[in-house]
């Protein structure tokens, strides 16, 4: 970790953090030191970017190829009405500034593709707030293959879930062996979400990655947490690592160029 001494400014920021036992100075420079790539820049993007710039991750790279909508700035709060038209990378990249000029942005106007991949190589944690199967998979298994975590987050009308994927853990993969057939789940522009949900699972995600750069707290490893708005009520299940997994199994892929991502995301395997 680079040596990193908070100066007068630093500690009247962090102070909540710095007085803190599991955080103090040490916990304060391990955050200002680490790089956090967030997927996204929509719902879930939107709490976990403003969250981990206001505690200070001292890097934040932001992933989006898309524009703001109008229809977006019900639960897209890191954009605003001036915003609409504006790509999104640029919109949060400016709010992140402005919340705090400690952190350094990186701002990544792209969808993650085989080919563009290639970028998680300069962060240390990668933030899922992604809001498709094709996107998830691909996140799972790129980070994987480079001992990557990845703290993975979605929602549903009323409902979400997070879970949190380390190296020596069980992966997506896991959990969600394929993709759902295209078509068949329908997204937020078809059923709608609860403009409040992201909030709150962004910000579970935010935490996660939060306690994994401290390396304090229990991590939802191999747990996978419900939460229904309607009735303010959590589930967390458990899941396992499964051997025959075809990325984090014995004999895994290699590589995500031999992965279909346009479709049910399969792994071919040599028995298929």
């Amino acid at each position: 970790m680079t040596d990193l001494a908070l100066d007068a400014t630093q500690l009247d920021r962090y102070s909540r953090h710095v007085v803190m036992d599991r955080v103090g100075p040490d916990g304060q420079a391990a955050l200002l030191d680490a790089a956090v790539v967030v997927v996204g820049a929509g719902g879930l993007g939107s709490p976990a970017l403003q969250y981990l710039a206001a505690a200070g991750v001292g890097r934040l790279g932001i992933v989006d190829d898309d524009r703001v909508e109008r229809s977006n700035l019900q639960r897209q709060i890191i954009h605003r009405d001036a915003d609409v038209g504006r790509p999104k990378v640029e919109s949060a990249a400016e709010t992140v500034r402005a919340l705090n000029p400690d952190v350094t942005v990186d701002s990544h106007e792209t969808r993650l593709t085989t080919e563009t991949v290639g970028l998680l190589d300069d962060y240390d944690l990668v933030v899922d707030a992604t809001d498709n199967f094709q996107s998830r998979f691909l996140l799972n298994d790129a980070a994987r293959l480079r001992g990557l975590p990845v703290v993975h987050g979605a929602i549903y009308e009323f409902e979400g879930q997070a879970t949190t994927l380390v190296p020596g853990g069980p992966c997506y993969r896991c959990l969600f062996p394929t993709a759902p057939e295209p078509g068949t789940v329908p997204n937020c522009a078809e059923t709608g979400v609860l403009g409040v949900l992201p909030g709150t699972v962004g910000s579970i995600q935010a935490t996660e990655a939060a306690k994994l750069l401290l390396g304090e707290g229990e991590p939802l490893v191999g747990r996978l947490l419900f939460y229904d708005a309607a009735s303010l009520e959590t589930e967390v299940v458990p899941y396992e690592w499964r051997p025959d997994c075809p990325v984090c199994g014995d004999g895994g892929v290699e590589c995500v160029d031999t992965v279909d991502y346009e479709g049910d995301c399969r792994v071919e395997t040599d028995d298929e």
